[in-house]
């Protein structure tokens, strides 16, 4: 990664610059902080630093807003969105250790014994 590529949750932009980037004032950015609605990074003098993280989620809350919720419900709204998309992680690495084990170890009731013959009847009305 050379020096002008950053991660999307690196911090780098300053208030000013997400400001302009999110399309909201600088102080409704301190607001949103405040609120934990966005949390972003801190440089060494205190600073406000933004990731392109922060600033997908704040023009997310933008649309939000605009869509007639208001900030307390769109702070529920992250935090069951962050909870669901936590619980969908665990849920696939749970998945991928269950098939690991049943390939290793295949239950007794799940092993094929033989070709089963099935005969559909059809009723004469």
């Amino acid at each position: 990664m050379s020096n002008d590529e950053h991660s999307d949750d690196e911090a780098v932009y300053v208030i000013s610059i997400a400001s302009q980037l999110s399309g909201m004032h600088p102080q409704t950015l301190r607001q949103y902080d405040r609120m934990g609605l966005v949390s972003p990074g801190r440089a060494s003098g205190r600073g406000r630093r933004y990731s392109l993280l922060d600033i997908a989620s704040l023009r997310n809350i933008q649309r939000l807003v605009g869509e007639g919720i208001n900030l307390a419900g769109i702070k529920r709204i992250m935090e069951l969105e962050s909870a669901v998309a936590s619980m969908a992680l665990e849920v696939a690495k749970l998945r991928t250790e269950v098939d690991a084990l049943i390939e290793a170890n295949p239950p007794k009731s799940l092993v094929r014994k033989g070709k089963q013959t099935i005969m559909v009847y059809k009723e004469e009305g």
